[in-house]
């Protein structure tokens, strides 16, 4: 890929990547990702027609019902980046919308992301019809997606969710967060923020991944010096939107290996109500921070890990 590779869609944000934006394995943490993923979601919603959509006097807003999130190559420490987008498809108050995150200097995608959007009340979340405007802006802005953007690990079908506090005990998942939103946690109209299901989750992994990497590296040859984590793949489900003062419990499980990645489930829950705020389910893998590359899961630590996997885990 070269600079001058043109992906589809308008461009919605443009900036790059901070020090503080990278975590301990040397790149921008997933928090990030999303964080840009909503301001470029400002961008869009411009382009749509709905300039103050995200302003505290807006008489109408938009909410993330489901994001799929591909991260294809690092972003690290000054990195220029820049994002397009455009719209897959749209119906009476929802639409999917695409989201390409390119590496300004090489050209190359950084991540993809197809998110599903409702068109609601600002305080109240209610969906209602987008105006025509946003109808004839979107017709313009129709894109087709890229083989890059595409699922490719996880099924994007429609779910029932299975998350629950009792279900979560039951199974033996892992708490891996517990805590409560501040304000600063929240939007201008008080809902949590997307990008602190993903950044909670990452918050917290690292007791519950930990094991499973030690795993995979005892049987790796030869054996890296020093690793970490990365995610491939990301599908997250907001199933309700908590606000400041709520109480938030993260609680994780193994669903099995595919190819030289994991399969983990996520679930934020109310720990009040013990019903679920959100559900989610990633690609992970084992990363060699000094070559940068994947750790292969042997067949002798896939055996291990099937051990550890929880059975009828799913979103």
């Amino acid at each position: 890929m070269t600079p001058t590779e043109t992906y589809p869609g308008v461009e919605i944000w443009r900036g790059g990547v901070n020090t503080w934006d990278c975590d301990e394995m040397g790149h921008m943490n997933v928090r990030f990702y999303v964080t840009r993923a909503m301001e470029g979601l400002a961008g869009l919603a411009a382009e749509l027609g709905l300039p103050h959509a995200f302003s505290p006097y807006a008489n109408a807003t938009l909410v993330v019902r489901e994001q799929h999130i591909r991260f294809l190559r690092e972003a690290q420490a000054g990195a220029t980046l820049h994002m397009l987008g455009g719209v897959i498809a749209i119906s009476e108050t929802e639409a999917r919308v695409l989201q390409l995150l390119v590496h300004t200097a090489t050209g190359q995608l950084a991540a993809t992301f197809q998110t599903t959007l409702a068109h609601v009340t600002p305080r109240e979340g209610e969906a209602f019809p987008w105006p025509r405007i946003v109808h004839d802006r979107a017709a313009a802005l129709t894109v087709e997606v890229p083989e890059q953007a595409r699922a490719r690990s996880l099924d994007l079908s429609p779910f029932e969710p299975t998350a629950s506090l009792q279900r979560a005990e039951a199974l033996g998942l892992k708490r891996i967060g517990l805590g409560a939103l501040s304000p600063t946690d929240c939007d201008v109209f008080g809902r949590m923020r997307a990008e602190q299901f993903i950044g909670r989750v990452s918050d917290g992994i690292g007791a519950f991944i930990g094991p499973f990497r030690d795993i995979v590296v005892a049987h790796a040859e030869p054996k890296p010096a020093r690793v970490g984590g990365a995610v491939l793949e990301y599908r997250l489900a907001q199933l309700t939107w908590p606000r400041a003062g709520d109480r938030v419990e993260l609680r994780s499980g193994l669903v099995g290996t595919e190819g030289q990645a994991m399969r983990v489930v996520h679930w934020m829950l109310d720990p009040t109500t013990g019903q679920p705020w959100g559900t989610s389910e990633a690609v992970a893998v084992t990363f060699d921070l000094d070559a940068r590359k994947v750790v292969p899961i042997s067949q002798a630590a896939r055996a291990e890990l099937a051990k550890a996997a929880v059975d009828e885990l799913a979103l």
